[in-house]
């Protein structure tokens, strides 16, 4: 895991073009103009109306065929033709339970993988990675049971190398220099079902990093970045695990015209609020 106004277009409203209104006849003169009748036009705006909410419902019925566009019903056509829906809320319970504070008991299902795929992102992009005594625990917990050892070796080849450690500014032992509050954050913004086969599962995880440390005195503030990591999952011992990811910069938003943050406010706002997990 690496860190380093409306559109508005009225030809959509089923507004007919080139309409135009015809006056009655004027079969002999009047000293003063007739009222154009009011029943054809009623009569017209209760058809555009009756059009218009016709089209709104054969278009949700669409969008909720296939169990939200996520579920594991259907077939593959029917998922893809979803996939913007990926991460619509699905009114299951999210899982209660957790092993070392990271959530597990994900369901068998295809939105299980997709939570365990977030959750799991968030726990492998947190600073705890950078602490000797607790990365071999989250990695143990998140990854295949036989895949772990040789992932945790290499987590600790990459975590605990000292040109690594001094190029993002920590000290050999992983924590932050006196006066700096060091910030690692994975912000999941969606998931997407790659593939999916019952016990296996390829899912992607589209998220924001804040990454760096913030202080007065810090050369490596705060910063934000935008990646996208698809993880390999199998079910495995009652849970959905990693066996592999690739990752990939981006998609990235171009940034709005913002002031940027204090170093001060940005370590109060990273003690002040807490991170998620993404279990539903």
């Amino acid at each position: 895991m690496s860190y380093g106004d409306d559109y508005d277009d009225t030809r959509a409203r089923g507004v007919p073009a080139g309409t135009r209104t015809r006056l009655p006849e004027q079969r002999e003169p009047a000293t003063r103009r007739q009222p154009a009748s009011t029943g054809r036009g009623l009569a017209a705006v209760i058809g555009v109306v009756v059009l218009l909410l016709g089209a709104i419902v054969f278009a949700n019925q669409t969008r909720d065929d296939g169990n939200g566009g996520s579920g594991g019903g259907g077939s593959e056509g029917d998922r893809d033709g979803d996939r913007a829906q990926a991460t619509a809320p699905s009114g299951q319970p999210p899982v209660d339970t957790s092993t070392n504070g990271i959530p597990v008991g994900h369901p068998q299902t295809e939105l299980g993988a997709q939570s365990a795929a977030a959750n799991y992102a968030v726990a492998l992009g947190g600073t705890e990675m950078f602490d000797p005594q607790r990365r071999p625990t989250i990695v143990n917990t998140v990854y295949a049971p036989d895949v772990a050892a040789d992932q945790a070796a290499e987590y600790e080849r990459t975590y605990s190398d000292p040109d690594f450690l001094t190029r993002i500014g920590l000290t050999e032992a992983g924590t932050a220099p006196d006066g700096t509050t060091f910030v690692a954050r994975v912000n999941p913004v969606g998931t997407n079902t790659v593939q999916y086969a019952g016990d296996t599962a390829r899912v992607a995880v589209w998220y924001s990093t804040l990454f760096g440390l913030a202080g007065a005195d810090s050369r490596n503030p705060v910063t934000e970045g935008w990646y996208t990591t698809t993880y390999d999952l199998v079910w495995v011992e009652g849970d959905w695990k990693i066996t592999a990811f690739d990752e990939q910069e981006g998609p990235a938003p171009v940034g709005r015209d913002q002031r940027a943050s204090t170093a001060e406010e940005m370590a109060d706002a990273v003690e002040q609020f807490g991170g998620f997990t993404y279990a539903r």
